[in-house]
């Protein structure tokens, strides 16, 4: 396989409601936040895992493809590509390209080769940061939540979770292999980012949480993701 170029695209993400990316905590604080969020280590800011938008990404493009159904919720692999149709396989191929698949999967005959898509985790926005600081904002905010009894009208089973704040700016990045005979593997992408931004990032969507919308440095990048229509 002959390597053409690499690909770096760059941008913002910004929230337009409250962000929730568990921190996984292992231990309980009596009187405190139920659910935190992941936090870097030395500064306790919150940033946004690149796994988590690779996650998200490939299955909402496994999502559309109907490919989930075959593979009962597990990702993709090079042992389903036997069987499908040519534009399920072809799909399949892109999703297999961009995002990898296990070294145990080996099959010579739909050697796909390395991934090519590489995601950054996000950090907050240096320039946001110091307006933010100006503005005397926070970095997070703790949001109750409760079940409500129909029968009674009482409310029940109160916890507290923690979220970044809407309106809080990530900075963006990610790279994208591009090797000989590839397909337009990042009109692609961009079709997933989209389909992310229609759906919602991390924990707890369907009650609002995680809605996002990217900005983009390059203006053919923001041009193609506009016209993406997924």
């Amino acid at each position: 396989m002959k390597l053409n170029g690499i690909t770096e695209v760059k941008g913002k993400i910004i929230l337009r409601s409250g962000l929730h990316i568990a921190a996984g905590d292992m231990e309980m604080r009596i009187g405190g936040v139920d659910n935190t969020v992941v936090k870097h280590p030395h500064s306790h800011e919150p940033y946004i895992p690149g796994s988590s938008i690779k996650g998200k990404v490939r299955a909402l493009l496994e999502l559309r493809s109907g490919l989930m159904g075959r593979t009962n919720g597990k990702p993709v692999s090079l042992k389903d590509l036997k069987g499908l149709s040519p534009d399920e396989k072809a799909q399949c191929e892109k999703i297999l390209k961009l995002f990898g698949s296990s070294g145990a999967d080996i099959d010579e005959e739909h050697a796909l080769g390395p991934t090519r898509v590489s995601f950054s985790d996000c950090a907050i926005n240096e320039d946001w940061k110091k307006n933010d600081a100006l503005h005397n904002r926070v970095f997070t905010e703790v949001k109750s939540e409760n079940s409500i009894n129909r029968v009674k009208g009482t409310a029940e089973n109160p916890r507290f979770t923690e979220r970044v704040p809407a309106g809080t700016e990530f900075d963006f990045s990610l790279t994208l292999k591009e090797f000989e005979g590839d397909d337009d593997l990042l009109g692609f992408l961009l079709e997933g980012l989209r389909l992310l931004e229609l759906d919602a990032l991390g924990g707890s969507g369907s009650r609002g949480y995680g809605r996002i919308s990217f900005e983009f440095e390059d203006p053919n990048t923001k041009q193609k993701f506009d016209q993406a229509n997924p």
